[in-house]
């Protein structure tokens, strides 16, 4: 468990936000309960505790693996990645589907429209993006579209810039293949699952494209069948295995909740299924027993709704931080305002100047009773006659601006403009003398403290990654 998960009102409050989600059917879910928590949190203690050493673990621990993580993986774990949803329509219908994936659409990421291949390419390249994913939907149903963006992103990006596509494979042909190869695709995931583990497809790719990634929803109930085609898949020539968590949306709702074996439901940021994740720790311990050599791996929903988030806002946020603020592991840029009589802040001026400290590194009110500071500069100013305030702000990139936030506007070469805008998310968060001892260990010495031990403060989600794979309550 980690420390956000085991605190009492965060739980409570996640809890309430996804019964509210679910307002119509969530009596008839079954959600986790403490007493089936135990349980399950003791069989996934012993599940790792038998597969051992060779399970290694990435991205603070929450991504358990075997052997390697393919190089797309890799990259998005960086935060240098963009996903790129070339349509939103799909010919298969998968019950773990979450959305109705019905529309043709625009070509979308991170809530930005591109209408035209060149403006995505020069997004990618003007944001230093190295690797680029093109999903759905089903890419293969718009395939000109979907090889015309590929095949601009290969020649405007990076040299290195790795590209990989999500497919069911349902619609796949030699041909697609080969034009997919010339376009430069490194890498095709295929969801096996969605055409119910027919396998042939995703030989076909084998030699055609350099890395053939299998990349499916851990469906618990289809474990069985998934262990004895991960033997054929190795021989055959397959590079890597990726396992998801199952997540449940107001879509397909309905769909999980009828499954045969009943789900168990685990709150949290988002609904997502217990009997997913207890079934890729097995699978990884059964890896080991038969001495399986294909590299598999644990995208757990934590790790997503963290690393991917993180990764984004880091990258938007370097285009609006003021010198005096920082960047927190998470992603949001945080300010330190120190608050005071117009004497103590001016004499604090002061002593910054004669210690030569650059002046980009604080900044001081009209009215001089309140200082911003860098975080480095902490150590110097004596707290006990100071109001401490954190600000937290959010760098998110849009097409429009609401005109209420500090931007930066960012031309794309292709003439197209976005906007990155500071939005504030917890403004004047005071410091008490707890919090601030706090702060400094936790954040400032990087000291986490292990499971739920201590206080979670209000500002903590703003500052830290969670250590961990998900509390089952």
């Amino acid at each position: 468990m980690n420390e956000f998960t085991g605190n009492v009102d965060f739980k409570n409050k996640r809890i309430a936000a996804n019964i509210a989600e679910y307002a119509g059917t969530s009596h008839g879910l079954n959600f986790m309960t403490p007493e089936k928590a135990m349980a399950a949190d003791l069989l996934r203690e012993n599940l790792i505790k038998g597969i051992g050493q060779k399970l290694q673990w990435a991205y603070s621990r929450t991504k358990p693996f075997l052997r390697d993580l393919s190089p797309g993986c890799r990259i998005c774990g960086s935060g240098s990645w963009s996903c790129l949803f070339i349509n939103g329509k799909c010919n298969c219908r998968c019950f773990y589907c979450p959305t109705s994936q019905d529309e043709i659409s625009i070509p979308t990421t991170n809530r930005l429209l591109f209408e035209k291949s060149t403006d995505y390419s020069d997004y990618v390249r003007n944001f230093d993006f190295q690797g680029i994913s093109i999903s759905g939907g089903e890419p293969l149903m718009t395939f000109d579209r979907t090889l015309e963006y590929i095949t601009k992103a290969r020649k405007k990006g990076p040299e290195n810039l790795h590209i990989w596509m999500y497919t069911n494979g349902s619609l796949l042909t030699v041909d697609h293949l080969l034009k997919l190869k010339d376009a430069g695709l490194n890498e095709i995931r295929f969801d096996i699952g969605a055409t119910g583990y027919d396998l042939k497809k995703l030989f076909m790719a084998v030699g055609k494209i350099p890395v053939v990634t299998v990349e499916i929803p851990a469906v618990p109930e289809d474990v069985e069948k998934l262990s004895e085609l991960i033997p054929i898949m190795t021989d055959a020539g397959v590079n890597y295995l990726n396992l998801h968590q199952l997540r449940m949306t107001p879509h397909n709702s309905q769909f999980m909740s009828s499954r045969p074996n009943n789900y168990t439901f685990l709150h949290g940021d988002k609904v997502t299924v217990l009997e997913s994740e207890l079934a890729v720790l097995s699978l990884l311990a059964r890896a080991i027993e038969k001495g399986w050599n294909l590299p598999i791996h644990y995208c757990s929903f934590t790790y997503k709704n963290q690393f991917q988030k993180a990764g984004t806002r880091k990258r938007f946020a370097g285009f609006v931080i003021k010198p005096f603020e920082s960047v927190t592991e998470s992603g949001f840029i945080r300010s330190i305002c120190l608050k005071g009589e117009s004497d103590i802040i001016q004499f604090l001026c002061q002593q910054l100047k004669h210690q030569n400290i650059s002046p980009d590194l604080y900044q001081i009110s009209g009215n001089k009773t309140r200082m911003t500071v860098h975080e480095s500069l902490w150590s110097i100013f004596e707290k006990s006659r100071l109001d401490i305030q954190l600000n937290y702000h959010e760098a998110v990139l849009s097409q429009g601006l609401s005109y209420h936030h500090a931007f930066k506007e960012i031309r794309l070469d292709g003439g197209m403009n976005l906007f990155v805008e500071k939005q504030p998310r917890l403004m004047g968060s005071k410091l008490t003398p707890g919090e601030i001892r706090g702060f400094e260990n936790r954040v400032l010495q990087k000291n986490h403290l292990p499971d739920s031990h201590g206080p979670v403060y209000p500002w903590e989600e703003y500052e830290r990654i969670q250590e961990g794979l998900q509390g089952y309550y």
